[in-house]
């Protein structure tokens, strides 16, 4: 039923008797398409119980309505719109009143496009070459339905729906810093932890704590689009500094900041997106003493720290002495390899309080049951345990995708193999274009990037991130092949 105490509103001080005014309103809902010609009204006493009149005076209202034809009186069902309707005969009802159409009757801001990427798979073609994700076969999902289960069976689940903080569960916060602490050698307290819808939202909350429109920011060349994206919505002007085999250029770094009033530096750590290259050990100790001596704010994106397989991860510049000036924001959503969006962001506590308050002008509170069901599998030991034996597995199967690249696309690619992450950074040839190879690549079943979204901002690359962790054996054979084929008949 429609909301007709919204619709129609009566003033008793107009002149207009409001039986007419009833009808009048009527005609004007007919007209505009909301009572469709066929359709019922509400009985008299049930609009008249709605509008807080009399029933005589709707009863009123629908006489005059059948005295000029907008409604008929129909046997034992009620009101109905009249299908044969008088001054406005001619106009169709077919087409329905649409006030969202194409346009809009204000102005507003658009934000910068995101540059396509490779689409997730479909029922037709189920091979896909993504940017580096984890297979969601291998996700601890019979753990995770079990915590869930536990903590909706639990008698204080009702305090954990209805009430949580814009910072994150208690619990979860807790354990982060348990979890911080043994894997990364964070000296943190739950005050230093903020839990985020993912990485990506704690980015955003990060930088717009600190940017301010026409602010000079640094950021990698090429580097984590996304993040681009989200400064320049902010009005950030970026500064582009080149990544090479050992990370960020800091020597770069360091110039900039004393030629220029430099407001914040992002940057990857640990597997640069998309290049998957770590930061050396000689720039990170001469970064750390440029952040000390600029005071300058610092978002370390570590996305997929986690994931190491030649040797042990290098601590990430949050764990050094950096003097309070490292944001440091990652994910658990590749780690459970679930459709789990929960990230974090870990920063000074004065920052972090003041970062939920502004997330919650968006974001009331996170997903209570799902930051508990977490912080139980971090508890329990069940996320170390999915965690090793993943790592594992992807570490086969990188190492099997390096062999295939070798033996199979010959000259026609270049790359290192990464000593973590998910993918694998797969240049081309110039002699190749990728947006015709990976048109060709969809037509034989495999969909791929067309690697334009790798050099937003800055020069071509010609290259693409291979992810590999969601791909078993047989798919990075079948994948590899289509492109061989490809290869040896087209380029």
């Amino acid at each position: 039923m429609l909301p007709f105490k919204t619709l129609i509103r009566t003033d008793k001080s107009l002149k207009l008797p409001v039986y007419q005014q009833i009808a009048n309103r009527l005609i004007g809902l007919i007209q505009e398409g909301i009572l469709k010609p066929g359709s019922f009204l509400p009985g008299s006493r049930v609009l008249a119980l709605q509008l807080d009149l009399h029933r005589k005076t709707v009863i009123a209202a629908y006489e005059e309505l059948i005295s000029q034809d907008w409604l008929e009186a129909v046997p034992r069902k009620g009101m109905m719109v009249a299908t044969n309707l008088p001054v406005i005969r001619p106009r169709s009802f077919r087409k329905v009143l649409q006030p969202y159409g194409e346009a809009t009757a204000f102005s507003f801001h658009t934000p910068p496009a995101a540059p396509v990427m490779a689409p997730y798979p479909d029922a037709s073609m189920p091979l896909v070459i993504n940017d580096g994700f984890p297979d969601v076969r291998l996700a601890p999902l019979t753990d995770w339905v079990r915590e869930c289960r536990s903590v909706i069976e639990s008698a204080r689940y009702h305090k954990l729906l209805m009430y949580g903080e814009a910072a994150g569960t208690t619990a979860l916060r807790k354990e982060m810093v348990k979890y911080l602490s043994n894997t990364r050698g964070l000296n943190i307290t739950a005050d230093h932890v903020m839990i985020t819808r993912g990485a990506q939202m704690a980015i955003y909350l990060a930088a717009a704590m600190i940017i301010k429109p026409g602010d000079y920011v640094i950021v990698g060349s090429p580097n984590y689009f996304f993040a681009d994206l989200c400064f320049e919505q902010l009005g950030a002007r970026l500064l582009r500094v080149p990544v090479d085999g050992e990370g960020i250029d800091v020597d770069v770094i360091e110039t900039l900041c004393s030629q220029k009033k430099i407001r914040m530096l992002y940057l990857i750590t640990h597997h640069h997106h998309p290049t998957t290259v770590t930061l050396s050990a000689a720039r990170r100790m001469k970064l750390l003493e440029i952040i000390r001596k600029y005071k300058l704010p610092v978002i370390e994106d570590d996305y997929d720290y986690d994931f190491h397989y030649s040797s042990a991860p290098i601590l990430p510049l949050a764990s050094a002495d950096h003097g309070g000036n490292v944001i440091y924001i990652g994910s658990f959503t590749k780690s459970l390899g679930l459709s789990i969006r929960i990230g974090f962001m870990i920063a000074p506590a004065s920052f972090v309080a003041a970062s939920a308050e502004l997330r919650r002008l968006m974001d009331l509170r996170g997903d209570n049951l799902a930051e508990q069901a977490l912080a139980n599998l971090l508890a329990d030991g069940t996320i170390a345990r999915h965690l090793k034996k993943s790592n594992k597995i992807y570490r086969e199967r990188r190492d099997l995708l390096c062999e295939l690249l070798q033996q199979r696309l010959g000259k026609a690619v270049t790359f290192t193999p990464p000593a973590g992450g998910m993918a694998i950074w797969l240049r081309f040839s110039p002699k190749i274009s990728l947006i015709k190879l990976a048109e060709k690549a969809r037509g034989k079943g495999l969909r791929m990037s067309s690697g334009e979204q790798y050099h937003y901002g800055g020069k071509s690359v010609n290259g693409l991130r291979f992810g590999f962790a969601s791909l078993n054996n047989r798919e990075l054979r079948a994948a590899v092949a289509i492109l061989e084929s490809i290869l040896d008949t087209a380029f």
